[in-house]
């Protein structure tokens, strides 16, 4: 959502018709599939690339530059109708969200007194950058995760499971409950210093832990030969903090001294392949 905007904006201000600027929708390891040929020019990704990408990268002798551009909170979230579900740790997400032998399946097994009824539960693809990280910072590795779950790389179908079932869960980047708080109850998780909820501050200063992440874009060498590209990438982090576009896509911007060392280490890249 982020890069769309910017995009749209940039093209609105600075393009021209020889320019066009196409952003396509896919999990962050389906776009590196893409970026690591040499087919895309850019891409968006919401966990860091990596190692067998990187190498992928070397087989196609493709370079490629990381900028952090934003940050973000993987919400969790519930039906409205919810009445049990007051916050959850850490502890209770690897239990729901594990797989094993005697995982969990109801929602009582989770905590005493809970409704002895099945949890339905939304997630987004095993492509996702988003799958990786949660199951990186909550589950503890990518294949440990149950694959027993409604999953999709659309967070509005996310948001519709949710929002049908009174006994569903779904978790997905902030944005997206924030686009939709009006039909969905998010959860404060306590990461280990009491419960707290995502929002803009939370995730700004790292208090909603561990579920708080940068965003980025990863540039090629050969986009960074492209004028047009370049800038693009630095009217993107001259611009992802304008407060209406805070607002409007509900992302997290950068402290202004991170977007400073961002564009000169961008910038270097750039020089550095001319």
């Amino acid at each position: 959502p982020v890069t769309a905007a910017i995009a749209e904006v940039f093209q609105e201000e600075e393009g021209n018709e020889d320019v066009k600027i196409t952003v396509g929708q896919s999990g962050t390891g389906g776009g590196f599939k893409r970026f690591v040929r040499g087919e895309t020019d850019i891409n968006d990704a919401s966990r860091p690339i990596k190692k067998k990408e990187i190498k992928n990268c070397e087989v196609n002798s493709v370079k490629s530059h990381e900028v952090t551009v934003a940050y973000d909170g993987i919400a969790i979230v519930i039906n409205k109708e919810n009445d049990f579900i007051d916050y959850l740790t850490v502890e209770d997400l690897q239990k729901i969200w594990m797989k094993s032998e005697n995982q969990s399946q109801k929602w009582s097994d989770i905590r005493e007194g809970w409704p002895e009824k099945e949890m339905i539960l939304y997630g987004p693809g095993e492509s996702s950058g988003t799958f990786d990280y949660f199951c990186e910072v909550i589950v503890g590795k990518g294949n440990s995760s149950r694959n027993d779950y409604n999953a999709s790389e659309n967070d509005n179908v996310l948001v519709k499971g949710v929002v049908d079932d009174k006994f569903a869960m779904g978790y997905f980047g902030f944005s997206y409950y924030a686009d939709n708080k009006d039909k969905l109850k998010v959860v404060p998780v306590n990461g280990g210093n009491g419960p707290v909820a995502p929002s803009l501050e939370t995730v700004m200063n790292k208090s909603y832990t561990p579920l708080s992440r940068p965003l980025f874009i990863y540039v090629s060498d050969q986009a960074a030969k492209k004028p047009q590209v370049v800038a693009f990438v630095n009217y993107y982090l001259g611009h992802v903090a304008d407060q209406e576009l805070v607002e409007a896509i509900k992302h997290i911007p950068l402290p202004e001294n991170e977007v400073e060392d961002q564009k000169k280490a961008f910038n270097a890249f750039v020089e550095a392949n001319k």
